[in-house]
């Protein structure tokens, strides 16, 4: 099963280019769960979510509609090994509106490029699953060093996924490389706008990217050795700004002969 969707589904910017004009805010989910099975929460990096917010989101889609949700930064970028367990927990209630609906995906935790292989990381990615205890997980490495089997077995051992990533070719990055080390394989397009990847004043100008035929085309070999392995294959766009993401995301669809998304259709959810 490849579920297709973007991260984020909340920009101004897409009013016009795929909402229709006039649409507000409060009106997007609904909008976006009627096109694609799935979303990927970015927000909830920059802000621990609230259990308010999450049964909002659940209530704005259908049965069957799955997010994945990215960890917040302390979890993944500003850790403390002593308040670990904490934000963890914290994280985890604030999701449940999402576990009880039998919506959640997967976590995703993204870690930043000085996130390197060491020991002491490699330690903390194996007590990620003791973290989340029975709920889904993705990892996504930003630096190159952790592309060895050492660390594939590690993920693998520990139930926990790898997110293969298309970003820039630039050094120390992570190349294309697909891997299924659990039931979820997952796959994130960040876009290739090598110029702007280290250097933009804006966050946004990093992911201003829009993906031709042709680059996609490079993919579909791809995601069809992952979907033919793992239970679900989450592929996002995360290439969000002007609509980039979304114009990509239904280009992929058409591209992999998927039906147009319909919420009964979706049947196998994976379990949480």
């Amino acid at each position: 099963m490849i579920l297709i969707g973007t991260s984020g589904f909340s920009y101004k910017d897409w009013i016009g280019e795929f909402y229709p004009v006039g649409t507000k805010d409060g009106d997007m989910l609904r909008y976006y769960s009627v096109h694609f099975p799935a979303v990927e929460l970015d927000f909830s990096y920059y802000t621990m979510p609230s259990i308010k917010t999450m049964a909002a989101l659940d209530r704005k889609t259908p049965d069957k509609f799955l997010f994945s949700i990215k960890a917040h930064k302390s979890m993944t970028h500003e850790i403390d090994p002593e308040m670990a367990k904490e934000a963890f927990n914290q994280f985890r209630a604030a999701i449940a509106p999402i576990i009880d609906a039998r919506k959640l995906g997967c976590i995703l935790l993204q870690f930043p490029w000085g996130f390197k292989n060491t020991p002491e990381n490699l330690d903390y990615i194996r007590r990620l699953p003791e973290l989340l205890p029975g709920l889904p997980a993705v990892v996504e490495f930003r630096n190159k060093s952790w592309l060895v089997e050492g660390v594939f077995a590690v993920l693998q051992r520990e139930g926990l996924g790898f997110c293969a990533v298309d970003e820039p070719r630039l050094r120390g990055l992570i190349p294309p490389v697909v891997k299924v080390t659990s039931s979820i394989s997952y796959v994130r397009f960040h876009g290739r706008n090598a110029e702007k990847w280290w250097k933009h004043t804006e966050p946004w100008e990093r992911y201003d990217y829009l993906y031709s035929q042709e680059e996609l085309n490079e993919w579909l070999p791809r995601i069809k050795h992952l979907d033919a392995i793992a239970s679900v294959t989450f592929v996002f766009f995360n290439n969000c700004h002007a609509g980039h993401a979304v114009r990509n995301a239904l280009m992929m669809q058409a591209s992999l002969g998927l039906p147009s998304w319909r919420p009964s259709e979706v049947d196998n959810a994976p379990s949480t």
